[in-house]
């Protein structure tokens, strides 16, 4: 289990997580949603340690640390690769230094992506580089597997498949934990939506919930994000007004 009980984090005066309570069982396949700098990427940060924070993050109960970090494994677009090593190179690397190494999966998963075994990753365009990320994070053998937008510069056939094999290739313990700003590709893949706005909390719903109600995971965000439907036409008016008013001033 991974809880997170009132994790804050600032940057200077800027306070992007504010007293996050958040609890993930094994197993779960939670989608982390909100807008542009709303903490999530700042959240996943936290949990691996890769930043200072205020607050408690726990693993069955334990601080995390080095002693069970290789539980996690995570896949960003900023990638965590080396540049100079081939496909299989990384292989030889991880299987060394990871006790639960998925040889067969890191196998299926680069055929399934068309990946060439034999080109240093620098040399990979960049969906290359972020579908090589998500196979070395699913691979590692990790019980807690985050992901932060990690199909930047995918194709939506691409993305869409790779969905249904995730589905089939997940064991029953292990955990995702999805940050993406595509809802609707997503909808039928999590099963729990998460929302943060500026840092905080502010939904956290079943999928199964949500359909029992006849809401689609995008009503349900604009929902709880008080997206204004009117916001468009608004914005159109007054631009469409100002031009006019020009105009007008010319004459």
């Amino acid at each position: 289990m991974l809880e997170l009980k009132e994790v804050t984090k600032f940057y200077r005066w800027n306070k992007a997580l504010d007293k996050v309570d958040l609890t993930v069982g094994p197993g779960e396949i939670v989608g982390l949603f909100g807008e542009n700098g709303a903490g999530k990427t700042t959240l996943m940060k936290a949990v691996l340690g890769l930043i200072g924070y205020a607050g408690q993050i726990t693993l069955d109960g334990d601080p995390v640390s080095r002693r069970n970090i290789e539980r996690f494994s995570y896949a960003t677009s900023e990638h965590s690769f080396f540049p100079t090593l081939t496909p299989d190179g990384h292989r030889d690397f991880y299987k060394s230094h990871f006790e639960h190494w998925r040889d067969k999966r890191f196998a299926a998963l680069m055929d399934f992506f068309r990946l060439p075994k034999n080109r240093v990753l620098r040399n990979y365009s960049t969906g290359q580089q972020n579908q090589f990320e998500v196979i070395l994070a699913l691979s590692q053998g990790a019980d807690y597997i985050l992901m932060d937008e990690p199909f930047a510069g995918n194709d939506v056939f691409n993305r869409e498949d790779f969905y249904k094999v995730l589905l089939g290739i997940l064991e029953p313990t292990e955990t995702v934990i999805l940050s993406t700003h595509l809802l609707e590709e997503v909808e039928n893949f999590v099963s729990r939506a998460v929302l943060i706005k500026k840092g905080a909390i502010v939904g956290d719903e079943r999928m199964s919930d949500l359909e029992d109600r006849g809401e689609t995971l995008l009503s349900y965000v604009k929902r709880a994000y008080g997206y204004e439907p009117d916001r468009v036409s608004r914005a159109l008016d007054r631009l469409t007004g100002e031009e006019t008013d020009g105009e007008e001033g010319d004459k």
